[in-house]
C-alpha cells in the first residue's frame, strides 16, 4: 500500500510517499481502507521532534515510528475475530497513528461515520473535536446558561468549540481575527471579538469558562475576564522554546494562577469510541459541522504540513487518500 513515512525529525521535506506492507487486522482490530485524513498541531510537533522534553516519548535521535498522521475516515475492509460491532463495508472515522496511508488497523478509537458528512469532513473531526468536547464538558464542566469565551475561534479546535459550547447551552463569545469574524457568527457565536481591533481582556465582561486555544494572553490579563470560581482550560499555546515548546506558557500560567480563586487546567484529549459517537450524534443533529479549509492529495502531504506549520489555518487541512 501507499503511505507517508519519514526516517528523521525535521521539516516537511523529510516526508516521503512509499510502498509499505498493508497491516492485517488483529483479533480485536478493525482494518480500515482510508479515504481521507486530516492534520492537527500535534502532528507538526511529532514531525519536527519538538519540544525536546518530549523526545523520550517520540524518539531521542530519530522517530520511534516512521508513520505520521492520526485522524482518518474510511470504509471497513475486514475485522478481527473478536470484533462484533463492525463489519466489512461500514463507514467509520477515528484516530490511529499512521493515518496518512491507504490502510490502518484500529483497535479502540473508531466509530460509525456521521451519515450526513463526507469522508473528508468526517476525517476533520476526531482529535480537534474531541479536544473541544472534553475541554468544555469534562474539564470546564460547562453548564447550560453559563458564559464561555473561546480565544482562538478559528482553526480546528476553535471552530468546533464554538459549536459544541452552543450545543451545551452556553452563551458564547468567540475571539478571532478580522477574516474569521463572519464565520464565527455563522458557527453560532452570540458575540464575536476581532482581536485586531479590541482587547477582549479589557471588555469589562466576565466569563464562567475560558477555553484558550490561542494562548496569546498572560494570566494577569486573562484573570480580568474570568469570574472568581471560573475555569481556564488551556488547549493551545505559542510554539515557545525548543526545550519546552508550548509547555513554557502553560507552566507560567499555572504557577501564576496558584491561590487566585480560579482553576487552570491543561489536558490532552482521551481518544475513545464513546466520545466519537457523541460527535457523530451532534453532527447528525445538525449541531456540529467541520470546516475544511483545503484539500490535498496524499502525495502532497509535505505541502499540507507546510501550511500547518504557518499556524494560520482557518479550518482543517485534509488529505484525500
Amino acid at each position: 500500500m501507499k503511505a507517508i513515512r519519514r526516517d528523521a525529525f525535521g521539516p516537511p521535506d523529510v516526508l516521503e510517499l512509499r510502498d509499505v506492507d498493508r497491516p492485517a487486522p488483529t483479533d480485536d482490530g478493525v482494518l480500515v481502507r482510508v479515504h481521507a485524513a486530516s492534520l492537527n498541531k500535534s502532528d507538526w510537533y511529532d514531525l519536527v521532534g519538538r519540544p525536546w522534553v518530549a523526545r523520550p516519548m517520540m524518539g531521542l535521535r530519530r522517530p520511534k515510528s516512521q508513520a505520521v498522521g492520526g485522524d482518518f475516515a474510511g470504509t471497513v475492509e475486514a475485522v478481527g475475530r473478536d470484533v462484533t460491532d463492525f463489519k466489512a463495508g461500514d463507514e467509520v472515522f477515528g484516530v490511529r497513528s499512521g493515518a496518512l496511508a491507504e490502510y490502518v488497523n484500529v483497535i479502540n478509537a473508531v466509530a460509525a461515520k456521521p451519515a450526513n458528512l463526507t469522508f473528508e469532513e468526517a476525517a476533520a473531526l476526531p482529535v480537534a473535536a474531541l479536544t473541544a468536547l472534553q475541554g468544555l464538558r469534562d474539564k470546564g464542566n460547562l453548564q447550560p446558561g453559563q458564559k464561555v469565551l473561546v480565544n482562538g475561534a478559528s482553526g480546528g479546535v476553535g471552530t468546533f468549540a464554538v459549536q459544541i459550547a452552543k450545543a451545551l447551552g452556553a452563551e458564547v463569545t468567540a475571539v478571532c481575527s478580522t477574516r474569521n469574524v463572519d464565520r464565527a457568527r455563522e458557527l453560532g457565536a452570540d458575540r464575536v471579538v476581532d482581536y485586531t481591533r479590541e482587547d477582549f481582556t479589557r471588555s469589562g465582561e466576565q466569563y464562567d469558562l475560558l477555553l484558550d486555544v490561542a494562548g496569546t494572553r498572560s494570566w494577569r490579563a486573562t484573570k480580568r475576564v474570568l469570574r472568581r470560581g471560573g475555569t481556564l482550560v488551556i488547549i493551545g499555546a505559542p510554539t515557545g522554546t525548543r526545550l519546552l515548546g508550548p509547555l513554557s506558557h502553560i507552566i507560567r500560567v499555572k504557577l501564576a494562577a496558584l491561590g487566585g480563586g480560579r482553576t487552570v487546567v491543561f489536558f490532552v484529549a482521551k481518544l475513545n469510541r464513546e466520545d466519537l459517537a457523541t460527535l457523530r450524534e451532534l453532527c447528525e443533529a445538525g449541531k456540529l459541522r467541520p470546516f475544511v479549509e483545503r484539500r490535498y492529495e496524499l502525495a502532497d502531504a509535505a505541502d499540507a504540513f507546510r501550511q500547518l506549520g504557518t499556524g494560520h489555518a482557518q479550518g482543517k487541512l485534509v488529505l484525500e487518500v
